[in-house]
């Protein structure tokens, strides 16, 4: 009994509302759209796209069709979102600068590296390529399970059975809700030998992996200039980034003269945009160094740079283009995939490789099943054939005199009904003797093809031999060859090369004026009285710090971030300046903590509020990238407080309890980032001040009109990590508001 609801009005919150409706948004995104499967590497329209494109028999060995044809197949059957986004979709998998192993291949123009769109789905045609293939094969052998599809009139597989590692192979990207996915491509051949390990030695680690796959391999080649231990740490979290230059070398001309070319450029890298941003950057004189920059690229890239003079070192051209820009950029790498029971998930390399295997041991299972139902049912059916074949007289008797054929030959020759069908079906020629051998011959085949199955089955080591066989077949057609080369070199880490003294910047006295909400500038000249300057209403002035043009400015956040700055890139003039946070990446939740120039030579002492501290250089404080270098390591709900230059042989350190330690500066290790060690043991509370202090010339602490003799502090001497003794009164006083630290 229907029961009649119109009209009908449910109360119910805004908020609850909203929350029920955007969270089946967010899973819809998460699972539907952006996230793919471990299994098979793909996303859904992309899955459902090599099956639509398998259903009109596309195979890499029949003619192409209309692009139009296919996305048509796919937004009508199976996928219902728009027929834009599922021809790029198509595009991309058949760009072999997008994607390392194309699952399409195309026919008309796709677009190109430099940013071109492709033609129009009514011009281009396309048909599946044999990696495509193999990422379908034995879908027919129920090896997958198939689901309806939206309007409930066909089926369309879950997961494919992906005999191609295509997760790895050719990675993935996506932005869901709440959460990204980013995985490089790599070599399938490095893939394949990986999995072969895992195989062989279920135990092996990340680091025993990337014996065999030490990294990712791009389809627009570059090197990959990372230590070992970075990426190895990226691929044991599942997180991490890397850096992809672009491959070039010197050729030399007549009289002296030489020109860089650039034959391969970052992975992801438009070739047109990156002619335009040198060339701005080249009107912009911020690359001083370059002459000029030309394209001689056909199908291969070729660009041409030319130096301003000779007398330039290639290597040091370079580095001021790799620093600023794309010639050099980072791939972030963030192993999120939905796992086989549909949960989103950051993995490691061996989880993902383990999953990939796992998966290719349950299709060897439901396909071995599958055909061994097959034979059996043949086998029933050949035996039958055998039966009646030595009493052929009486099978034509029972046919022709009794009314029910079927119900006969089963009483007479003991029969199952699928025999006796099959006998009834029989066509007259089948009854020579020829075909009675032919009948033998296959039973024989298929019989023992049956006890291979059934010992296939009920062996695992026997499944991961024929696995390991399988992998070894993937390495061999895919591995090999122009597509299975290796395309991206794995290079050392550049050697770091000093630029400040050939770049053509004039030297000359600066100095940074820092407002309190965080506005940046600098003024010609040193000497200046920073609180004479104009600030901005309900601003003020908070640090100045004496610096040469030439100069390299490392700033300090709570957050134990360093970041460097050019004294010379930043705003000069007598205006409001700009926000410093524009040009380093530190939320509003964070402050700086020191502002100063790097000195080669110096070390600074860094601390944390929870007491720990380190002695670092100044050159492992240098990180020529927005988003800074992480030097002190934090623990939950810890903030960097300390930031000072090692100008003494003595530490004093001042705790929350307001106990006071003094102890030597030796005590406490050098290193390039940490969490340092135990400067003072507190039971509750932490780090309140810290102070370098000379044996000889005393320190300007706490009060920085004042200079303390070294006397003051000797009561107070003790080892690293001591309780201390309690702080003298003048010590203690309540100290006023902190400010960075200047140079």
């Amino acid at each position: 009994m229907s029961v009649d609801t119109s009209g009908h009005i449910e109360e119910t919150r805004l908020a609850d509302a909203l929350s029920e409706r955007y969270l089946a948004y967010a899973m819809s995104t998460i699972m539907s759209r952006s996230l793919p499967d471990v299994r098979d590497g793909l996303k859904p329209v992309h899955r459902r796209m090599i099956y639509a494109m398998r259903q009109l028999r596309l195979d890499p060995t029949s003619g192409f069709k209309k692009c139009a044809r296919v996305v048509g197949d796919v937004i009508g059957k199976y996928h219902p979102h728009g027929d834009a986004s599922v021809y790029e979709a198509l595009v991309r998998l058949a760009q072999d600068f997008a994607v390392r192993y194309p699952l399409v291949e195309g026919q008309g123009n796709f677009g190109s590296i430099d940013g071109d769109n492709a033609a129009a789905m009514r011009y281009t045609e396309a048909r599946m390529t044999e990696v495509a293939r193999a990422l379908l094969e034995g879908i027919d052998d129920d090896s997958v399970d198939f689901r309806p599809t939206y309007d409930g009139e066909e089926q369309e597989p879950v997961v494919l059975s992906a005999a191609f590692p295509n997760l790895l192979a050719n990675g993935a990207a996506g932005i869901a809700v709440g959460m990204a996915t980013s995985i490089p491509p790599h070599n399938v051949g490095e893939i394949c030998s990986a999995a072969i390990r895992l195989i062989r030695s279920p135990d092996a680690t990340v680091a025993d992996l990337m014996e065999d796959m030490p990294g990712p391999d791009f389809p627009t080649g570059g090197l990959i200039v990372e230590d070992r231990t970075t990426l190895l740490q990226a691929y044991e979290t599942g997180r991490g980034s890397m850096r992809i230059r672009a491959r070039w070398s010197v050729e030399q001309g007549r009289f002296g003269t030489w020109q860089v070319v650039v034959t391969e450029i970052p992975y992801q890298v438009q070739k047109s945009r990156l002619i335009e941003q040198i060339a701005d950057l080249m009107e912009q004189k911020k690359l001083p160094l370059l002459g000029d920059i030309r394209d001689e690229s056909t199908t291969d890239i070729r660009l041409v740079l030319e130096p301003k003079s000779r007398g330039v070192e290639p290597e040091v051209l370079m580095e001021t283009l790799f620093r600023a820009t794309a010639l050099e950029s980072r791939f972030a790498l963030n192993m999120n995939v939905l796992g086989a029971d549909r949960v989103p998930g950051v993995r490691s390399l061996r989880e993902v490789l383990r999953a990939w295997l796992d998966h290719r041991h349950d299709v060897l299972q439901r396909r071995s099943r599958h055909r061994l139902q097959a034979v059996d049912r043949r086998l029933e059916i050949l035996d039958g054939f055998l039966a009646v074949y030595l009493n052929l007289d009486e099978v034509i008797r029972i046919i022709r005199e009794e009314d029910d054929a079927k119900a006969g030959l089963m009483a007479t020759f003991s029969l199952t009904e699928l025999q006796a069908e099959s006998i009834l079906n029989m066509r007259l020629r089948s009854l020579r003797r020829l075909e009675e051998l032919e009948i033998r011959k296959e039973h024989a085949a298929l019989t023992a093809e049956r006890g291979d199955l059934t010992a296939l089955l009920g062996s695992e080591p026997l499944r991961w031999k024929k696995i390991t066989e399988e992998v070894k077949a993937i390495r061999k057609a895919f591995g090999a060859g122009a597509l299975g080369t290796r395309r991206s070199e794995l290079a050392a880490p550049p050697r770091a090369i000093e630029l400040s003294a050939i770049e053509a910047v004039e030297r000359e006295p600066l100095t940074l004026i820092l407002s309190a909400k965080g506005w940046v500038k600098t003024l010609k000249g040193h000497g200046i009285d920073p609180t004479a300057q104009k600030f901005k209403e309900g601003d003020g002035f908070r640090l100045a710090v004496e610096c040469q043009s030439t100069d390299r400015l490392c700033v300090f956040a709570t957050d134990g971030r360093a970041f460097t700055l050019r004294a010379a890139d930043l705003p000069r003039g007598r205006g409001d300046g700009q926000p410093i946070r524009l040009l380093i990446e530190l939320s509003n939740d964070e402050d700086l903590v020191a502002v100063f120039p790097v000195r080669e030579g110096t070390r600074h002492l860094l601390a944390s509020s929870a007491g720990r501290g380190l002695v670092i250089r100044d050159e492992d404080l240098v990180a020529e990238k927005r988003t800074g270098k992480q030097v002190l390591n934090l623990k939950d709900a810890e903030s960097a407080r300390i930031c000072l230059p090692v100008e003494g042989d003595h530490v004093v350190v001042l705790g929350q309890n307001r106990r006071m330690l003094v102890f030597p500066v030796a005590q406490l290790p050098e290193m390039a980032r940490g969490l340092g060690v135990a400067l003072q043991k507190y039971k509750e509370g932490g780090l309140m001040d810290a102070c370098l202090l000379s044996s000889t010339d005393g320190a300007a602490w706490p009060d920085p009109a004042r200079i303390r003799p070294f006397a003051d502090f000797r009561d107070y001497l003790g080892k690293r990590a001591d309780v201390g003794r309690p702080a003298p009164a003048w010590a203690t006083r309540k100290p006023k508001p902190k400010t960075p630290a200047g140079g």
